[in-house]
């Protein structure tokens, strides 16, 4: 059964750091471009970062440039999201997907991703 599975959400405050991840299962081929988004209560989800089969290109909503880092480690078919100087409009669920597909840019639309996971909760208190 494919699966994504996210962890490392929590609580943290402004400022402080946090980091996400992505474990991947089941799949029969190795997913190729992955990516994180986010949906806060009321609004709708957005990208927040993508990266390439190899992990050599990465592409950020500008929201997070700067403070997010993406990357992922292959060997154990896990993605990561590295969340530094968060800020409480950081506050979301957040969630990893993956489709078995390669582009120059990794993408960040939605429609583009085929597999979900569940999501893992990020809240930033000020």
């Amino acid at each position: 059964q494919m699966q994504l599975l996210e962890s490392g959400g929590g609580s943290v405050q402004a400022g402080g750091s946090l980091r996400l991840s992505c474990a991947a299962s089941g799949f029969a081929r190795r997913v190729n471009s992955m990516a994180w988004f986010r949906q806060a209560p009321g609004k709708k989800r957005e990208a927040v970062a993508a990266i390439n089969t190899d992990g050599t290109r990465t592409n950020y909503a500008d929201s997070v440039k700067g403070r997010f880092t993406v990357s992922r480690d292959n060997a154990v078919n896990t993605l990561y999201l590295q969340m530094n100087s968060v800020k409480p409009e950081d506050t979301a669920m957040y969630y990893c997907a993956a489709v078995q597909g390669d582009w120059y840019t990794p993408p960040l639309l939605a429609s583009v991703y085929n597999y979900w996971g569940q999501g893992t909760q990020v809240t930033v208190s000020s």
